[in-house]
C-alpha cells in the first residue's frame, strides 16, 4: 500500500508488480491502472488483477472508499472522480503506456475521464481502456428503473435519518446481505459465501454518509453511453450474459457508440464478473492487450 497527497485529499493505492518470469504470461504492456465500483475498495478486482500476473497494476481506493480520504475540494460526482482520476494518473508516474481498467461505477469514472481529460486536455495520457461490466444504460429508465427507484429511497431514507441511525441503515448487515444474495448468480455454496464475505467485510468502508450519498446520486444519473462518442482509443468491453445492472442488449448498442471497440461475453454471470469469473476477465483483457499492442506476438 501507497499513498500521495492530491488536490482533494490522500489518496491510497496498491501497487501489484508484473511477475515477468510467470510461466506461460505475456510481457506487460506498460501499466494498468484499476477503478473499482460503488461502496468498495481495491480487494473487489483482486482477483482479476490475481490472473494478470504478467501485467503490472495499480490500484486505488476510490475518494470516499476503502482507505482513501473523502474529497476536500470538491463534490463526490463524476466530474470529480474524472478530474481526480486525471490527477492520480499523473501524479503516480506509472512506467509505460496507461491502460484504465474500470468495473461498474468505475466503468463510468475512467469513460468519463477520458473524454473530459484526455490527451488534448493534457491531464490523462491513456492507450486503451478496459471496462468491466459497464454501466451501459440510464439506470434511472428501462426495465431496472424499479428497482433503481428503490434504491434511491433507501439512500434517501439514510439521508433523513439523524446522523447515527442514517449510518446505520447504510451499514445494515441484513442489507448488505440481501445485496449480496440479490447480485451472485453462482450456484456453487464455497463461492457464494466467499462473496459474502467479501460484501461483509468491505461494502461498508465508506468516509462518511455525505460522500456516499454524493457517490450514489452519482452513480445513478451517469452511464458510459454519454462518454463513449469522446472516448478515442481502444476500448474493451467485458460484459456480463445475465447482469443485473444493465441488460445485455444496452452493452450491444453500447460498443457501437465508441469509435474503436470490442465487446466480449461471459455467459453464467451477473454483475459479479470480478468475483465469480475473473480468470475469464483477465484472458480477455491479456488477449485484448496482445491483439492491440502485439503483447506476446
Amino acid at each position: 500500500m501507497r499513498e500521495i497527497e492530491l488536490p482533494g485529499g490522500m489518496t491510497r493505492w496498491w501497487d501489484y508488480p508484473a511477475e515477468s518470469a510467470a510461466a506461460g504470461t505475456a510481457a506487460g504492456h506498460g501499466t494498468i491502472i484499476a477503478v473499482h465500483g460503488f461502496r468498495g475498495d481495491h480487494h473487489g478486482l483482486e482477483p482479476v488483477v490475481g490472473n494478470l500476473p504478467g501485467q503490472h497494476v495499480i490500484m486505488p481506493d476510490l475518494p470516499g472508499f476503502g482507505a482513501s480520504d473523502a474529497f476536500r475540494d470538491r463534490t463526490h460526482d463524476i466530474a470529480g472522480y474524472a478530474r481526480w482520476l486525471g490527477e492520480f494518473a499523473r501524479a503516480v508516474e506509472p512506467e509505460g503506456p496507461i491502460t484504465l481498467l474500470g468495473h461498474s461505477f468505475g466503468s463510468i469514472v475512467v469513460a468519463a475521464a477520458l473524454a473530459e481529460h484526455g490527451a488534448d486536455e493534457g491531464l490523462l495520457d491513456a492507450s486503451a481502456a478496459i471496462l468491466i461490466n459497464p454501466i451501459g444504460a440510464p439506470a434511472l429508465s428501462g426495465p431496472k428503473a424499479i428497482g433503481t427507484a428503490a434504491a434511491i429511497f433507501y439512500y434517501w431514507l439514510a439521508r433523513e435519518l439523524p446522523p447515527r441511525p442514517g449510518n446505520a441503515l447504510l451499514r445494515n448487515p441484513g442489507i448488505v446481505r440481501a445485496m449480496s444474495i440479490a447480485m451472485a448468480t453462482t450456484r456453487e455454496p464455497e463461492l457464494r459465501r466467499w462473496i459474502h464475505g467479501q460484501h461483509d467485510a468491505y461494502f461498508s468502508s465508506f468516509a462518511d454518509r455525505g460522500s456516499l450519498l454524493e457517490s450514489f446520486r452519482a452513480s445513478v444519473s451517469h452511464d458510459v453511453s454519454e462518454y463513449a462518442a469522446r472516448v478515442e482509443l481502444p476500448v474493451l468491453l467485458v460484459a456480463a450474459a445475465n447482469d443485473q445492472i444493465t441488460p445485455l442488449a444496452a452493452e450491444r448498442r453500447l460498443v457501437t457508440l465508441f469509435s474503436d471497440a470490442e465487446l466480449e461475453v461471459i455467459d453464467g454471470v451477473g454483475h459479479l464478473i470480478h468475483y465469480e469469473k475473473p480468470e475469464e476477465a483477465a484472458t480477455h483483457i491479456s488477449q485484448f492487450l496482445a491483439r492491440r499492442f502485439g503483447i506476446g506476438a
